[in-house]
């Protein structure tokens, strides 16, 4: 094989486990969601009391 297709079929491979690492974290992950959206924060211990002055 020449040096061309080693490079490509390097590039296919990283840009397969990319999108199979995207696709695993957008399914398995343990927040809301796989984006960094903080949309899986758990604010069940903040106080939710107002002090008034």
């Amino acid at each position: 094989m020449n040096i061309q297709a080693i490079i490509i079929i390097v590039l296919f491979v990283a840009a397969v486990f990319y999108v199979g690492r995207l696709l695993y974290k957008s399914l398995f992950s343990k927040k809301s969601c796989g984006s960094n959206c903080k949309c899986g924060i758990d604010f069940s211990n903040i106080d939710t009391q107002k002090q008034s002055k």
